[in-house]
């Protein structure tokens, strides 16, 4: 079955990327215009397959055109570069809100107690489901690749997460010494946001990257993308290691 999948991937990654397609992405994704030629086409191998794969829902009224397909996909394969990639196993689809939409919300507070009722959302991930998106903060975001703000970045990172040692992070979780590596930077830089956080103290990453380690890692993941050479400087330790998981170095683009 796997060998199957293979041959069907490579023969769609093989196929003429459509003009349309890539105006979209040089329009509406800006950081695609810096990567260099090769990793520009293997991004477009990329896009093929995911597109070939995943299927995208519009919600609260809104209608699925290529524009938001192609610009949420190339934002989602910019991840996959240079890696072993199974394209996102657990994610069958892609819903889409033309604006931040109303979502029911638990929170785990200290004290035990559980509370429940809705926050304003621009994205979510759910684990072994689908990603969501307001299409309003898709644009936003991608438009504007200095700003560390990402929602596409920024959820599909927790689908890597989700998939934990999957042939999606074999790289870094074949090696048990690299592994320690990682978890010892991860947690210490995420430890130190936790507190400046509480202490009221100005922070370089989003203190939204406070709210637990899955946050944490998505938050740094955009900051890795878009602000990288003032990641690098103000978290050393933390880009070394995300350089390493995405086989990238954006600092150097």
């Amino acid at each position: 079955m796997f060998g199957f999948k293979k041959w069907k991937r490579q023969r769609v990654s093989q196929k003429a990327f459509p003009e349309q397609w890539l105006k979209i992405i040089e329009q509406n994704v800006p950081l695609y215009k810096k990567f260099p030629a090769a990793d520009q086409k293997e991004l477009q191998r990329h896009i093929l397959v995911f597109m070939s794969e995943k299927r995208f829902e519009g919600c609260g009224g809104l209608e699925i055109t290529d524009e938001i397909r192609i610009t949420i996909a190339a934002q989602a394969c910019i991840l996959l570069l240079h890696r072993k990639t199974d394209y996102y196993p657990g994610l069958p689809s892609i819903l889409v809100y033309p604006h931040a939409y109303v979502a029911p919300m638990t929170e785990h507070l200290p004290d035990g107690v559980v509370a429940e009722g809705f926050a304003v959302h621009a994205g979510e991930s759910w684990h072994r489901g689908s990603v969501v998106l307001s299409w309003e903060d898709v644009k936003d975001g991608a438009a504007d690749f200095h700003d560390g703000y990402n929602v596409v970045l920024h959820e599909f990172a927790h689908q890597l997460d989700d998939a934990g040692a999957s042939v999606e992070n074999a790289s870094v979780f074949q090696d048990s010494s690299r592994f320690t590596a990682w978890a010892r930077v991860f947690q210490k830089d995420y430890e130190k946001l936790r507190q400046d956080v509480s202490q009221d103290r100005d922070t370089f990453l989003d203190d939204y990257g406070a709210t637990d380690p899955m946050e944490f890692f998505a938050v740094a993941t955009e900051y890795f993308f878009e602000l990288p050479r003032e990641l690098r400087q103000h978290h050393p330790d933390l880009y070394r290691e995300l350089k390493f998981f995405y086989q990238q170095d954006p600092a150097e683009l």
